[in-house]
């Protein structure tokens, strides 16, 4: 199966706030964001595998600043890592406020998404071959988080995440 860059799996989607996406504050509800979020990122993890995809998990889902009603967002995702059948897909939203001239981050996220075949069964996907230093920063930590997840999804034990190892024990003597 041949590697896959990051930038292959890129995926950006822009949409205007409007009154049926907003809160009583008149803010963008979080459900709404977390709905674009995930279809943005199926894309890209469709993208990269070439199959069918089925949301795993969502975490670190940052909701960093409300987004107000008449705002543009737009969300950018890309695959980070692939292990065997599931693919790390980091997903960002930006907020244009184009009356103020102003754009910024309002949320970001990393979501898991396993690709399937025709009957619902886990399949291979391709591997990730970054190529910026950024892609290497994303790379690198996806095996972190990924360790992180199944740990507290109860399929590692601690002991055996290898990464987190050395991640918690920097600098102390063996």
């Amino acid at each position: 199966m041949k590697k896959r860059k990051p930038q292959d799996s890129f995926v950006s989607s822009t949409e205007f706030v409007l009154p049926n996406d907003t809160n009583t504050l008149n803010n963008m509800m979080g459900g709404r964001m977390m709905h674009l979020m995930d279809i943005v990122a199926a894309i890209s993890a469709q993208r990269h595998s070439g199959r069918i995809v089925v949301t795993a998990s969502v975490d670190n889902l940052n909701f960093t600043k409300p987004i107000p009603l008449g705002s543009v967002v737009t969300i950018s995702a890309n695959v980070t890592r692939a292990f065997n059948s599931s693919m790390e897909v980091r997903v960002v939203a930006d907020l244009e406020d184009n009356m103020r001239g102003i754009r910024e981050r309002s949320n970001d996220a990393f979501y898991t998404f396993v690709a399937v075949d025709q009957n619902g069964r886990p399949i291979d996907v391709p591997e990730i071959e970054p190529e910026t230093e950024e892609d290497w920063k994303w790379y690198n930590g996806a095996m972190r988080r990924r360790q992180v997840r199944l740990i507290l999804a109860g399929r590692m034990k601690p002991e055996d995440a290898e990464d987190l190892k050395a991640l918690f024990n920097a600098g102390k003597p063996d």
